[in-house]
């Protein structure tokens, strides 16, 4: 629990609001209560969308672990975010986090009624949200990992891996996994099929989408594909793979 300006909204029952969100070509509302009645949900909210430890590695983590969060009761993981509708519909299908609902908290009430509001003027932001992450149970805050009230943007608790940890203390989570590919690669599908079959969630960079050759060389030290990295540590190519798991 954070001590300071943010206080722990533990056993209280979240803000009733009602958020305007763009679906396709039409304006659609969503309210709390729709969103958290009868259901356990995860709630992780971030300053904005975009921005660098937010893009990363908050909602990529949290979109990672979903399936690990569901195998546990968890009906839903929610991004809240003091952004328009647009913005964070943007945010989700750059990021592919097809795992994750993003909610446009885009007047800050919800967040100003979670005690969260802060002031980024200083950046330009206006009012944003400080980071933190909650387990809701019908409507109800059962848990609250709030950021330390210390200057910046500190990210030490309300991490993915810090809430199922707290959710399932004996779940056994995978490193994070970035592999880069190219199309029609004989050895990147092989590489695939063998991280699939660890159990090993990935995000594929794939060479003229989402990263050239001069990338790849930079990054990897090599100009061939598959190049696999797990937990930040560089593995190789898919027979580097095969040597890693054996």
């Amino acid at each position: 629990m954070s001590e300071g300006r943010f206080k722990s909204k533990e056993g209280e029952k979240v803000p009733s609001v009602t958020f305007q969100c763009r679906e396709g070509e039409s304006w659609v509302t969503k309210t709390t209560e729709e969103i958290f009645a009868n259901k356990n949900v995860v709630v992780f909210s971030l300053p904005g969308a975009f921005t660098p430890t937010c893009s990363s590695t908050h909602l990529p983590r949290y979109n990672a672990l979903a399936k690990k969060f569901a195998k546990h009761g968890i009906d839903d993981i929610v991004c809240m975010s003091v952004n328009d509708t647009f913005v964070m519909n943007a945010w989700s299908a750059d990021q592919e986090a097809e795992n994750v609902t993003v909610i446009p908290d885009g007047n800050g009430e919800f967040t100003d009624g979670m005690g969260m509001l802060v002031d980024k003027a200083d950046l330009g932001f206006g009012k944003r949200s400080w980071r933190y992450s909650m387990l809701v149970k019908d409507g109800v805050v059962d848990k609250m990992f709030i950021e330390p009230d210390v200057p910046g943007d500190p990210f030490e608790v309300s991490d993915a891996d810090t809430m199922l940890s707290y959710i399932a203390p004996d779940e056994v989570t995978n490193a994070p996994v970035a592999i880069i590919t190219k199309p029609g690669c004989p050895f990147c599908t092989k590489a695939k099929a063998l991280l699939t079959e660890k159990g090993f969630d990935y995000e594929e960079l794939v060479l003229g989408k989402d990263a050239t050759l001069t990338s790849l060389s930079a990054i990897s030290g090599r100009e061939t594909v598959p190049q696999i990295f797990i937990g930040g540590k560089h593995i190789g190519g898919s027979d580097d793979l095969e040597a890693y798991f054996s």
